[in-house]
């Protein structure tokens, strides 16, 4: 029954987004996408081994084998901040997806699989490098294959920065990001005041709870040397807002000198000149978390690079009705044209 309702039917996807009358604002948009049942949908685990000795860990919605479908395409899902491959927007459009006969796999940023991965450094909205290191591996494993790149918030930032980074590889076809922090600056201080704080809070306490459990893993399995970068941060238990974090930890543990280093040689809205990939951003007016100020224009973007501004959405939302999967049916729309 769950099949029908999420089979994509020919000539009915409105591309415009019209939020469900119960879900009108952005705050309920993105509290609802984060709190509502997640799809069921079988994963299948492959472990990518990377250069510096840390790893990847990729999971594959197991309905759909790579071998056995008719599609070229393969499409990989980058998730957001404090995300994985569990989160219900990854497992809701892996779903649709499988039903379309598209297979996928979604990348869990390191230490977001549920290991504790082997380096101090984890992720970060600029890990290109380690997006390029998977593709590679991909790339080697399906040669027949080409791809589509799926980002949401942070996912989409890193997804946008590698695209620009790797000056249009051929075999990457499409590319969608949703609810892009294009300027981590504007979107680091949204969350410092209004009712953004009770987001950055939220991000805040989950981000030094991974961090006091990986300093605590490295304890127990006596990994000085990581166990060390991790002590020369000094006293972090001051921390209260996203911006501390970043410049307390995820600056220096990831070679930026602060901060707003680090957010300037992050942003992707610096590389969106150089992506040569038919690109699709989906944003909303109303998302709590990037404001108007973080979006670029329609106006100044290259033509290949489709800007989709709803009034309504919310982050990482876009609910037009508990079986509609108005976001999901949308980029499957855009990657099947």
């Amino acid at each position: 029954k769950l099949r029908g309702f999420l089979k994509m039917p020919s000539g009915a996807q409105k591309k415009e987004f019209e939020p469900a009358w119960w879900l009108p604002g952005g705050h309920i948009q993105t509290l609802y996408r984060k709190f509502s049942p997640i799809e069921t949908v079988r994963q299948v685990r492959q472990r990518i081994e990377l250069k510096d000795g840390d790893f990847i860990d990729l999971d594959w919605a197991e309905n759909i084998a790579v071998v056995d479908n008719t599609t070229d395409m393969i499409v990989v899902i980058l998730h957001g901040l404090c995300g994985c491959a569990g989160s219900s927007y990854v497992l809701s459009l892996q779903r649709l997806l499988s039903e379309n006969g598209i297979p996928s796999v979604a990348m869990n940023f390191r230490g977001c699989s549920g290991e504790v991965n082997r380096k101090a450094q984890a992720y970060h909205s600029g890990v290109s490098e380690d997006v390029e290191e998977v593709f590679s591996s991909l790339s080697h494993l399906h040669p027949e294959k080409n791809f589509a790149f799926v980002g949401y918030s942070l996912g989409g930032n890193v997804l946008l920065k590698w695209l620009g980074e790797c000056s249009g590889n051929l075999r990457v076809k499409k590319a969608v990001a949703i609810s892009t922090p294009f300027s981590l600056s504007y979107c680091s201080q949204a969350m410092l005041r209004g009712l953004g704080r009770l987001y950055g809070r939220y991000f805040v306490k989950k981000l030094l709870a991974d961090f006091s459990t990986k300093k605590f893993h490295f304890q127990q399995i006596v990994n000085r040397d990581q166990l060390s970068k991790i002590q020369q941060l000094g006293e972090l238990s001051d921390i209260s807002s996203i911006w501390e974090f970043d410049d307390k930890i995820t600056a220096p543990l990831h070679g930026f000198k602060d901060a707003e280093d680090y957010y300037n040689k992050c942003s992707s809205i610096c590389f969106l000149d150089s992506i040569k990939t038919n690109t699709l951003l989906i944003q909303s007016q109303n998302d709590p978390l990037v404001p108007l100020s973080a979006i670029p224009l329609r106006g100044k973007l290259v033509p290949h690079i489709n800007l989709q501004l709803s009034k309504k959405g919310g982050h990482v939302g876009f609910i037009s009705g508990r079986r509609d999967h108005w976001l999901e049916r949308r980029i499957l729309q855009f990657i099947q044209v």
